[in-house]
């Protein structure tokens, strides 16, 4: 009977450690990139409107006021940051836009999650999408929303094509060169993401440890995605006040997205991104 006992025990502990190892080896598998956290900037979010149209900027404005005021603006912010409430998808225009006063035209990129992605539905998702469907409802307006290049947003605005620019965009004084802008409604900042075997910012506790590894580098590609900070960021630009990194090559990619899946293909050593897009990368990723 105790040798029973004893095989039997034995067999149990066995079979505890096959699947202890079997669930370790899934967890580590499932780690494909993480997010270096640490902010390399600190930027300002607001929405882009064509020069001298003080009317929508104000009336705008009045309404983040107000949405901030009685709730709505955190409902909305924690639907996509925290998994709180129900996400409202609209539809996407495919056709020609007619601008005129019974819509509410805005220009966006996708995909730029928690801000603004497509669903598996087709429609368009996220925090400036859901600002801008309140905004629309408020002035009894069709929200019309236009999934365009990031670069053409502000030409787009700027030429009269779309009421507003709403695609995480950060006020500089380069874009408010040829754009007025909202006030602002989120504060953001730049973040790298690396594959999960890479070490070199392992023991980073500061943007400065961060730049070091940067300025270290000799033979890498770091990718962004094209006009946006990041951009400026790992490529430099004087009206931006970044240096940038010549001892790397810039690579523009249309999506973060698509510059993420570049460096899991071993294309890329990193991506600079805005720090709340990184995060969703990461995690949709990493699943």
């Amino acid at each position: 009977m105790k040798k029973v006992i004893k095989l039997v025990t034995a067999l149990c502990l066995a079979a505890i450690m096959v699947v202890a190892a079997v669930a370790c080896g899934n967890n580590s598998s499932k780690e494909k990139v993480k997010l270096i956290d640490i902010e390399l900037t600190q930027e300002d979010y607001a929405f882009a409107v064509k020069k001298g149209n003080a009317e929508l900027v104000s009336d705008f404005n009045a309404f983040l006021a107000e949405i901030k005021a009685n709730g709505k603006f955190d409902a909305i912010i924690n639907k996509y940051f925290s998994g709180e409430g129900t996400k409202v998808g609209y539809e996407v225009s495919t056709g020609t836009v007619t601008n005129d006063e019974t819509n509410f035209v805005v220009a966006t990129n996708c995909p730029f999650d928690p801000f603004e992605y497509l669903g598996d539905d087709g429609k368009a998702y996220g925090v400036d999408i859901e600002i801008a469907a309140a905004y629309a409802e408020s002035k009894n307006l069709k929200l019309v929303i236009k999934n365009i290049a990031f670069e053409s947003i502000l030409n787009d605005v700027s030429s009269g094509y779309s009421d507003m620019g709403m695609a995480g965009m950060t006020i500089s004084d380069e874009r408010l060169a040829s754009n007025d802008f909202t006030d602002t409604y989120y504060k953001a900042s730049q973040k790298i993401i690396v594959s999960a075997d890479c070490t070199d910012f392992d023991e980073c506790k500061s943007v400065a440890d961060v730049e070091t590894v940067l300025k270290s580098l000799t033979g890498k590609k770091i990718g962004f995605q094209t006009g946006t900070t990041g951009n400026w960021y790992v490529a430099g630009d004087e009206g931006w006040g970044y240096e940038g990194y010549s001892n790397v090559e810039a690579k523009p990619y249309d999506t973060a997205v698509t510059a993420v899946n570049d460096m899991l293909n071993g294309n890329i050593y990193a991506v600079v991104v805005d720090a709340a897009p990184a995060a969703a990368i990461v995690k949709a990723i990493n699943k």
